[in-house]
């Protein structure tokens, strides 16, 4: 183990000892600090896409230290430690990887992704058994992910299975068909409930055509809400460089300076 792995452990031992270390530290649960280890990840993810390698080195570290913080928990529990943790995924890419590690012969990505998926896919089935449940294709698919991103891995499950549209055009048109329902049930004045179920239906399925376009929808929205923000931030400018207030503006006005910043702020 390198000096500064040791070093960042008894860091957080110190943190989380009873007498003299941090209160804060000393009284969260893997449940409290679930929430952080979930946003650090996507602080690593933000940094990537901004392209920012300083940032992406602290944030890595933050994440680095989430790993280290549940490790050092479940220690005090006496079930496993980080030391465990590093050896429990070193093991799983070796046993992933039997082209590199073993004796076995992949010459594609293509190849390795397939072999991956049928390596991960028997684990998965060898556990459902273990706890005494049917198998299933759909196995494994984590219910924390964001809702999007979920989606989109069921319906890459099911795919496996043959459960799928043959073609992009059979998504437009099932699209379609969730957006007709969804007016359907406004035009009717259904209860929220109603809206919430069709507006879900109408989101998996865009989840479903993203995965057709080999598009990440997670990464798609995020682009889009990033493109959101430098244009309204653009078209509040515009104002503030007038000495007015957007909301005092027409929505007329607004959506005349918000054609001119998807020219001017990209």
């Amino acid at each position: 183990m390198s000096a500064e792995i040791s070093r960042l452990i008894k860091v957080m031992a110190q943190l989380r000892d009873p007498e003299n270390g941090c209160p804060w530290d000393i009284e969260q649960t893997f449940e409290t600090i679930a929430p952080y280890t979930i946003e650090e990840a996507y602080e690593v993810a933000e940094a990537i896409a901004q392209q920012d390698m300083p940032a992406l080195k602290e944030e890595l570290g933050d994440l680095l230290l989430q790993v280290v913080y549940h490790s050092r928990m479940a220690e005090e529990d006496g079930n496993f430690d980080f030391d465990s943790v590093a050896k429990t995924i070193t093991d799983k890419m070796i046993r992933r990887h039997p082209h590199v590690f073993g004796d076995d012969s992949i010459a594609t990505a293509d190849a390795q992704t397939a072999n991956w998926e049928s390596q991960k896919a028997a684990e998965r089935a060898k556990k459902a058994e273990a706890d005494g449940q049917r198998p299933s294709a759909i196995d494994g698919v984590p219910l924390p992910l964001p809702a999007l991103t979920r989606a989109e891995k069921l319906t890459k499950r099911a795919a496996r299975v043959g459960f799928d549209w043959p073609n992009v055009s059979q998504v437009f048109d099932k699209l379609a068909e969730e957006i007709g329902e969804l007016q359907a049930e406004i035009d009717s004045g259904a209860p929220a409930d109603r809206l919430e179920d069709e507006l879900g239906d109408m989101l998996f399925c865009v989840a479903n055509l993203a995965r057709h376009l080999k598009v990440d929808p997670e990464e798609a929205l995020r682009r889009t809400n990033r493109k959101f923000e430098r244009r309204f931030r653009a078209v509040e400018d515009s104002f503030a460089a007038e000495d007015r207030d957007i909301a005092e503006a027409s929505l007329d006005e607004m959506e005349e300076r918000w054609q001119t910043a998807k020219t001017t702020a990209g």
